[in-house]
């Protein structure tokens, strides 16, 4: 009774290590200890069968020695390999009553005989689907043979294995699947998390802590609605009620995080089942945040490209044809082609005929090379209608640097192209007759005697100068004297011939360049024609008009420094064709006008006194005529000739008018100007104006209004401290756009005088009109006032009417007390003149007081 309690607790022992999961090693040698109790007198041995080498191994234990042990590792299997493999192989009971006689042992017989074994008894350890697990055995070291109660034992002893083996199988099994799910909980790049069926944190990974900003333990145990945007809570409720009855479901929520950011994550939930009961969700998120920027910016680029003014397509650089794969509504509004009609074929269909061959090449070259270009090339529209096409194409590299497309943008700049054609032909013609002007004359002067040079052949320049234009003008007005010049224009453009430039000089002058006549008499009769043509009779605002001109011819057959001097002789010859008495024409004849050379120097010395700055400005002070305050200065550029000292304005001014040269150097004067009365204003703390003479040429030049402003900016030079001064000369051309400037300018806040006012009666058709502040009285009437009544009497007129039209008056050339005293008793407002002072540098303005003396 008491061995078999003995039993009884060791198989409890034993039951008890296999429930708590005790090593396997250990639970086998308990069985085996256990085996001993109820199998007396023999040695018990468990094999562990190996499936993957099909072979048996020998548990290590008391029973037998190491070598033993040793030798039984890896035993193979079969009907003729011992007692337990053969109990292995057939799945049966196996029993060898004497080793020495069995001969299945053969192969083991010496190493048991050295063991001291002479029986063995096995049985297959099986589990209850009948697979192999190892083998159950017994030795004694006599010859036996089993009874009936033994091979029950037996039989107790091999299920008691199966199951310890089978258990340590499952806890193994179990324990890698605990571990291969804790990997996966733990390494998981997205957040994983339970909740229990409250919605309460129960578990989360390091993932979802990063994704928070919060440690798990601040998570457990908090409802999920603490971390989740108000917005998304609602939607977030209903999901994880839906997993929790049993769905998977896919969301987004915005969550909030630690640090009060929000982040966009990606959410997948389902229910946690256990034994068919849902005992909480899990969770899965993956924060989206930069994926939903790159949307955004995606979809903002997209909406870009689709709203931009300017067309955009893709092509596809894998292609041979470079098919379209994409065009926006820009593109098919530009165009006039749809996506479906252009889709899948190359962008050459917008070509045309007219579209140029080179530009077409550049492109072709940038593809080929995978380059950015920009070209500007004439395309057309689906109607046939051309358009000029700004296009910039790059190549669209992939990760690995492979151009994959391209991608062009395409702007319609029809507008702007004839915008700048527009500007272009204003720069370089006359807005009046459409003719080339005098830059566009030089210009195609220069090109035309570099050439008939080297081909030694003739050069013909005629100056054509209407004669008395002025009257027209006079008589019938401006607009009349306009439409005279135009038709002037269009009758000469008649005798043009190949290769010949026809040009408008000033008002009433043209300019004819002929390289291609073959002598100088085939010239004298093309003169002679052009006389006789201008003679006819000229059809003007309903009146018939009989004009004549005069024409001065020069050639490069006379010795020439360079081809402007051409133009300085026939302008000579012209002068002389008008002493001749008019409408005839004069040869240069060379050497007949002394001065020629001199002009040509001094031509020459102006533009470099221009670029070496030998210009300086002097002011003549400009007072009030009672009181002899101070009102204003005029400047009055002068020029000191590095050779020659001080040379006359009357020999330089006329000269430069003549060459253009005077827009350079009216635009020194402002400037100049403008910095130095800014900078006297502010030394003295006064406000002391200045008047600035405008050349005509300069007057009329595109860009004027702006060269005033910027001359103002930069001296800061308040513009009701600026006055201009122009001469009637500038409304000879265009007088309607002439006013507009200058109401445009007095708009500024400049102030606008009509300067050596009377020389001509034009001006008072258009003295009411005029945007002025003032005029001002020349010499010319101002000088014997006090003598002769003609000129008093003019002096008077002119005062009487500008102050009826509220413009004040300016004396000019004053010299005398009794000038003075005169012109203070008709009502002048302001004298200037030697009687005062006479121009002076700016460093003696600075010294001059504020009142000068008046008797």
């Amino acid at each position: 009774m008491a061995t078999e309690l003995r039993w009884l607790d060791a198989q409890q022992t034993i039951h008890e290590m296999i429930a708590r999961q005790a090593p396997l090693a250990d639970i086998l040698v308990a069985v085996a200890n256990w085996a001993g109790l109820i199998l007396p007198g023999a040695l018990v041995s468990i094999m562990r069968y190996d499936a993957a080498t099909r072979t048996l191994s020998l548990v290590p234990g008391t029973s037998f020695s190491a070598d033993y042990v040793a030798a039984l590792q890896y035993a193979e299997i079969g009907p003729e390999a011992g007692s337990c493999g053969s109990a292995a192989y057939h799945g049966r009971l196996t029993i060898t009553e004497d080793i020495h006689e069995d001969p299945k042992w053969a192969a083991y017989r010496a190493l048991a005989d050295r063991e001291g074994l002479r029986a063995c008894w096995s049985m297959p350890v099986l589990s209850t689907q009948g697979e192999l697990l190892g083998t159950f055995g017994v030795y004694h070291r006599h010859p036996a043979a089993p009874t009936e109660q033994e091979c029950q034992r037996m039989q107790q002893a091999a299920a008691l294995v199966a199951l310890a083996v089978i258990r340590d199988r499952e806890a193994r099994d179990q324990r890698s699947v605990a571990a291969r799910y804790q990997a996966l909980y733990s390494q998981h790049p997205d957040g994983v998390y339970e909740f229990d069926t409250r919605g309460r944190f129960q578990r989360c990974n390091r993932a979802l802590e990063r994704i928070t900003g919060y440690p798990e333990s601040m998570l457990l145990g908090r409802h999920f609605q603490e971390f989740v945007l108000d917005a998304s809570r609602e939607s977030t409720q209903n999901h994880f009620d839906r997993a929790l009855g049993g769905e998977v479901r896919y969301y987004e929520l915005v969550a909030v995080r630690a640090d009060g950011r929000t982040r966009d994550l990606e959410v997948t939930n389902f229910p946690i089942v256990v034994e068919g009961e849902t005992v909480g969700v899990f969770g899965i998120c993956r924060d989206i945040s930069a994926r939903k920027a790159r949307e955004e910016r995606l979809r903002l680029l997209q909406r870009g490209i689709e709203d931009t003014p300017n067309g955009v397509v893709m092509a596809d650089a894998t292609q041979p044809d470079l098919p379209l794969t994409y065009v926006n509504r820009a593109f098919t509004a530009m165009t006039g082609h749809a996506p479906e009609d252009v889709l899948g074929k190359n962008c050459r269909l917008l070509q045309g005929g007219d579209t140029d061959p080179e530009t077409v090449a550049r492109i072709r070259r940038a593809i080929a090379t995978h380059s950015d270009v920009q070209v500007v090339l004439r395309n057309y529209r689906r109607n046939g209608t051309p358009f000029w096409n700004q296009l910039s194409i790059a190549p669209v590299l992939d990760e690995q640097g492979r151009c994959t497309h391209f991608i062009g943008v395409q702007q319609d700049v029809t507008r702007q192209r004839e915008q700048e054609a527009r500007l272009a032909f204003q720069a370089s013609h006359d807005t009046l007759t459409g003719l080339p002007n005098r830059a566009s004359l030089e210009a195609r002067l220069d090109h035309d005697y570099r050439q008939n040079q080297q081909r030694e052949a003739l050069l013909i320049l005629m100056i054509i100068d209407l004669d008395d234009f002025k009257s027209v003008n006079d008589g019938l007005g401006y607009e009349a004297g306009n439409q005279l010049l135009v038709s002037v224009a269009r009758r000469l453009q008649e005798f043009l011939g190949a290769g010949d430039t026809l040009a408008r000089l000033a008002a009433d002058e043209f300019a004819l360049l002929m390289p291609g006549l073959p002598n100088e008499a085939e010239a004298i009769a093309f003169a002679e024609c052009v006389l006789e043509a201008l003679t006819q009779t000229f059809t003007v605002a309903g009146q018939r008009l009989h004009i004549s001109a005069s024409i001065g011819i020069a050639s490069n057959q006379q010795v020439l420094e360079q081809a402007h001097d051409l133009l300085l002789h026939a302008n000579l010859a012209t002068q002389q064709a008008k002493r001749q008495g008019r409408n005839t024409w004069q040869w240069h004849a060379g050497g007949a006008d002394e001065d020629v050379s001199e002009r040509v120097r001094l031509r020459r010395d102006i533009q470099e006194a221009i670029e070496l700055g030998q210009f300086e400005l002097h002011y003549q002070p400009i007072v009030e005529a009672t009181s002899g305050r101070l009102c204003s200065v005029e400047a009055l550029v002068r020029w000191r000739h590095p050779e020659r000292g001080m040379i006359s304005p009357g020999v330089f001014i006329p000269l430069a008018e003549q060459t253009g040269q005077i827009i350079a150097l009216g635009r020194w004067v402002l400037r100049r100007a403008c910095h130095d009365m800014a900078a006297l204003n502010t030394e003295r703390a006064c406000v002391l104006p200045v008047a600035v003479n405008i050349s005509p040429l300069q007057f009329r030049r595109q860009g004027f209004l702006a060269e005033v402003e910027q001359a103002l900016v930069d001296s800061g030079l308040p513009a009701d401290q600026l006055e201009l001064e122009v001469t009637e000369g500038v409304l000879m051309s265009g007088a309607e756009s002439a006013i507009a400037l200058l109401g445009e300018l007095r708009a500024l806040g400049i102030q606008m005088a009509i300067d050596d006012f009377g020389t001509g009666f034009s001006s008072l058709s258009y003295l009411r009109d005029l945007p002025i502040t003032k005029v001002k009285l020349d010499r010319a009437f101002i000088q014997d006032i006090t003598t002769k009544s003609d000129n008093a009497a003019i002096v008077q007129g002119v005062i009487t009417m500008a102050h009826h039209l509220r413009l004040s008056v300016v004396a000019e050339g004053v010299e005398t007390e009794a000038e003075r005293q005169d012109l203070v008793r008709r009502g002048c407002d302001r004298l200037q003149g030697f009687l005062f002072a006479r121009p002076m540098p700016l460093a003696e303005l600075r010294a001059l007081p504020a009142r000068l003396p008046v008797a």
